[in-house]
């Protein structure tokens, strides 16, 4: 079995930043929320445990509690922020509203040697409000900030740390090397998260999931749908029959495209279906975000089961769900944050749909499904497309999806994404944090009075979005030069009928969204 690490999630914005960065290690991770019943958490066999920050105080009543098997099994255990106040409080320690809250960067001084974090200074990111004010009994103090007396402490022959700061954010920039610590030196975990270990374990998980029956993959040319056809068909061959539904809701030539990137990697064999028009009715009168995504998943589903009818022995339905989907998409029993929004192959599936699914990806990061498509043998040009959402148009478009509105949307779209490539600013493969890893326009249903050719308009809004991230958890608005800027948006107003204003999104993640829907 994979040696395994345990995040409990408790409602950090960055709880899934710190599962990322444990699989950077090459070591699995996995995260729950901390009311997760415990078998299904032991079941996987942890080699410890990672708690995550929270806006909660351990203090107030109904605030949540750490799990009595945490510590009962006696495995390492690193608290942060929240996490590292949770154990304080269990255990016996005071913990207390500090002085004045501790946002941004700090130093933090570790004066005494340990296996987490050797003696140093530490450039750090502090997000609390609470603190430490006195240590449980057996613990030593390692380390203190200026607003933060008792900034780690530890237990070493317990084997559990706590640190007051966040080590899985960019802005602590010894954060790895402090987690690869607490994986590597005190759990003991093996670095077996490998791309080869993924696609064998994957393999061998869906040729015993679907045995001899046939899988009909939904395919829609993006990295991970594209990815998960791969997987699959590197299990069963023969038995996969591969569909591409045309929504009506794609970007300018998507179709076409398409066609010959997975004509060329699967054997000549997709098929196509135009169901333009009964994606276009579905969402007639459609203006909020879910109910889009609920249209849309349902009536994929029925083109799916429609197609399959007419197939032999299609029990299973592939889909290319990664990890992020899953986490956005959980109900809030299940989740220590809100529902951000349903996707609509998680949230948005119908109840009673006639498939069993196979999501080879559901517990992948956007940069791991990279990897495995490259060590698949997938063209670059197929693993690093630019992301696009399964719901296609319908979220960028914001308001009613009419076809007309589409057009103008792709041509919008079409004009940013070229003039990006133009200047050779699109993300390259190998990834980084200040390459665009997605860009693209947003339609707005805002009208405002504009003047072409000494004419009164009344138009709509157009926003460019482009982001850099390398995770898609979290992702930062991209600095584009203004003289680019004013390029697009003088041909946006200009080729494009029905806009008449073009803005730039200046918002990171969180607090907004990748997508505007």
């Amino acid at each position: 079995m994979t040696d395994t690490i345990i995040v409990l999630d408790y409602g950090s914005q960055y709880a899934q930043l710190i599962a990322r960065r444990v699989r950077e290690l090459q070591v699995y991770c996995e995260l729950f929320h901390w009311n997760t019943p415990p078998e299904e958490i032991l079941a996987l066999n942890p080699k410890g445990y990672i708690l995550s920050g929270g806006p909660a105080s351990v203090y107030e009543e109904g605030a949540p509690t750490l799990p009595a098997y945490v510590l009962d099994s006696g495995l390492p255990v690193l608290g942060i922020c929240y996490g590292m106040q949770l154990l304080t409080h269990d255990l016996g320690g005071k913990v207390a509203p500090g002085g004045e809250r501790e946002y941004g960067h700090a130093k933090v001084n570790v004066n005494v040697d340990n296996p987490l974090m050797p003696q140093g200074d530490y450039e750090v990111w502090m997000s609390h409000g609470d603190r430490v004010e006195g240590l449980p009994p057996g613990f030593e103090l390692l380390g203190s900030s200026a607003n933060s007396p008792w900034a780690v402490m530890g237990n070493a022959e317990r084997r559990i740390y706590g640190i007051q700061f966040h080590p899985e954010v960019h802005h602590t920039p010894q954060g790895m090397t402090i987690l690869e610590n607490f994986v590597d030196a005190i759990c003991g975990a093996e670095r077996d998260w490998t791309p080869k270990h993924i696609i064998e374990k994957s393999v061998a998980d869906i040729r015993a999931q679907v045995g001899d029956a046939r899988v009909l993959a939904a395919v829609s040319g993006g990295v991970d749908s594209s990815v998960a056809a791969a997987l699959v068909h590197r299990a069963i061959g023969g038995q996969l029959c591969a569909l591409f539904v045309d929504n009506g809701l794609l970007r300018q030539g998507e179709l076409e495209s398409v066609q010959v990137a997975l004509n060329e990697h699967m054997d000549g064999s997709l098929n196509v279906l135009d169901a333009s028009q009964d994606f276009l009715s579905a969402l007639s009168g459609v203006t909020e975000p879910e109910a889009k995504r609920r249209a849309i998943g349902e009536t994929f589903i029925r083109k799916f089961e429609s197609f399959a009818r007419q197939q032999e022995n299609i029990d299973f339905l592939m889909q290319g769900t990664i990890y992020p989907d899953v986490i956005e998409s959980r109900a809030p029993e299940r989740s220590a944050a809100q529902v951000i929004k349903s996707h609509h192959n998680v949230g948005g599936l119908p109840k009673d749909m006639h498939f069993a699914l196979v999501e080879p990806l559901r517990y992948l990061f956007k940069d791991e499904v990279r990897r495995i498509g490259a060590a698949l043998g997938l063209p670059d040009e197929l693993i690093w497309r630019q992301p696009f959402p399964g719901p296609g148009l319908a979220v960028r478009c914001l308001g009613e999806v009419t076809a007309e509105r589409l057009a103008t949307l792709r041509a919008a779209d079409a004009i940013f994404t070229s003039e990006l490539r133009a200047a050779e600013l699109l993300e390259q493969p190998g990834g980084s944090d200040t390459g665009i890893a997605q860009a693209f326009v947003a339609l707005l249903p805002v009208k405002s009075v504009g003047v072409m050719g000494d004419q009164r308009t009344y138009q709509e809004t157009a926003v460019l979005r482009a982001v850099s991230s390398q995770d898609f958890m979290t992702a930062d608005w991209v600095r584009l030069p203004y003289e680019l800027l004013a390029r697009v948006s003088s041909r946006i107003v200009n080729e494009v009928k029905g806009v008449n204003r073009v803005v730039y999104d200046l918002t990171s993640k969180p607090p907004a969204t990748i997508e505007w829907e």
